[in-house]
């Protein structure tokens, strides 16, 4: 079985990619909030996504062999 390869971008760019088949689809669920709320979710993406990873808010797409699979938003947590 050939492995998937997995990626997230924004603005046309690959910021994360995998070929494990489960990192990827998590932390796209992460950055959109489907794993977590509230002030988890403030701290997920201000010391992890926007720092570490190098996300800033705005659409995202979940890609699976270069076949876009999802879309999203990372919001504005200034605002």
């Amino acid at each position: 079985m050939t492995p998937n390869f997995d990626s997230i971008k924004q603005n046309g760019k690959t910021i994360l990619s995998s070929n494990d088949n489960s990192s990827i689809p998590m932390i796209f669920r992460n950055l959109i909030g489907l794993n977590s709320r509230g002030e988890q979710y403030i701290q997920y993406l201000l010391n992890i996504a926007f720092t570490e990873m190098g996300f800033i808010p705005g659409r995202i797409e979940y890609w699976r062999n270069d076949k876009l699979i999802s879309v999203g938003d990372i919001p504005n947590i200034n605002q």
